[in-house]
């Protein structure tokens, strides 16, 4: 009797902190817009780093920051996907992942360094205290998403003793150590979060908005579009000091605009129709917003580190640092949207593989002036957006 009361009090509360089905799910909601500021300043900081020192072991530490920040943002997505962001004690969430957020991106720089255990503590902390905020969210209102959630905080459980082990070691073995925790988090939805003695039934999905993962996901990606502008606005106002820095600037800018007019012009609809009708929303999710997104957002933020040093060094030979920086920004950038256009319209864009082709060939030319190198990669991807625009303007014709 006495439990049964409990149980009455408290689903009430669970329960209105659940997004429902009869409630505006499409859109981002402001509290969302609030909490995704804090990955603006996270961004500069990892750019800024990554633009002092970009030796191969910078890479590797850079590539560890980007993978762990881009599942920290993305995991809290499918939270706010889930639950309805307008009840205090949601936004009371979001607010506190925000200071979590900035003490993270203080501590970035030198998480390598002498910050290792305080990134990696804040890291597991808000990883697991999210994710057990929804166990708290889901208890005794959706039995199949409080079992998710059980699922998925053991693995994170699992994960952060890599984390917090890496925060303890020198930087060979935080290196290795923070790789297979991210190992860990990333195979976790691949696996289904499988948990022995917890077993992951087909039926045992969530209740996901589509449109409103893919809404989000867009918003990220214009988030490292404005990071990019940024960065390259920074750079400029230091070495604007002869016309050629101004059209190596104008160029950047371009690229930039570029790069939006590839993602928004077709394939992030496909992607909010294909991930909001299909079947099963999870995977279809996983596939295009959790693992597809990731070389879009990396090769953005790379592109806004070769932008600044074309803009810093304009008249010097690229070596190859400064191309793989250059070059190797869009290149992963068209890779992501080459994915998620499969996965979202299953046809091949065939105007991404050429510029991706194209852009490799730029990699081993010697001794090209770096600014020379900027101009190229500019060109390539308004040929691209320009080659799409046309052939889906044709087939649209045609239909």
């Amino acid at each position: 009797m006495r439990t049964g009361t409990q149980i009455s009090r408290r689903a009430p509360r669970a329960e209105s902190w659940i997004r429902h089905d009869g409630q505006e799910t499409g859109k981002a909601t402001f509290p969302e817009l609030f909490f995704d500021l804090v990955f603006v300043f996270a961004l500069i900081q990892l750019s800024h780093s990554l633009a002092k020192d970009f030796g191969p072991t910078a890479v590797l530490e850079a590539g560890i920051l980007i993978l762990s920040l881009w599942w920290l943002w993305i995991h809290t997505t499918w939270i706010t996907n889930l639950l309805n962001t307008e009840k205090e004690p949601v936004r009371i969430l979001l607010f506190v992942l925000m200071f979590g957020g900035v003490l993270l991106a203080i501590a970035l720089p030198e998480a390598f360094a002498e910050q290792g255990l305080v990134f990696a503590l804040i890291y597991s902390v808000m990883q697991i205290g999210r994710s057990l905020f929804a166990l708290y969210a889901f208890r005794d209102e959706d039995r199949q998403s409080f079992l998710v959630f059980v699922r998925v905080t053991i693995w994170l459980a699992i994960s952060s003793l890599f984390w917090l082990a890496g925060g303890f070691c020198d930087l060979g073995e935080r290196i290795l150590l923070w790789g297979m925790a991210l190992a860990i988090e990333y195979a976790g939805p691949a696996c289904r979060y499988v948990v022995p003695g917890l077993r992951s039934r087909d039926d045992d999905s969530l209740h996901l908005s589509g449109e409103h993962l893919a809404e989000r996901c867009a918003l990220f990606v214009i988030i490292c579009l404005g990071e990019t502008i940024l960065t390259t606005g920074r750079t400029a106002t230091e070495y604007m000091n002869s016309g050629l820095t101004f059209v190596v600037f104008c160029s950047a800018f371009i690229s930039t605009v570029a790069m939006w007019w590839i993602y928004f012009h077709h394939g992030q609809a496909e992607a909010s129709r294909k991930a909001e009708n299909a079947d099963e929303k999870a995977k279809i999710a996983h596939n295009l917003f959790n693992y597809g997104h990731l070389p879009i957002v990396a090769g953005i933020i790379l592109t806004a580190v070769g932008e600044d040093f074309s803009l810093s060094h304009a008249h010097e030979a690229a070596t190859i640092r400064e191309a793989i920086a250059i070059v190797g920004g869009p290149v992963l950038f068209l890779a992501g949207n080459i994915g998620v256009k499969i996965a979202a319209t299953y046809q091949r864009p065939f105007s991404h593989f050429a510029g991706v082709a194209a852009l490799c060939l730029l990699l081993p030319v010697p001794g090209i002036p770096l600014f020379i190198l900027q101009l190229a990669s500019t060109g390539i991807l308004l040929l691209v957006a320009l080659w799409e625009y046309l052939a889906l303007k044709k087939s649209v014709a045609t239909a």
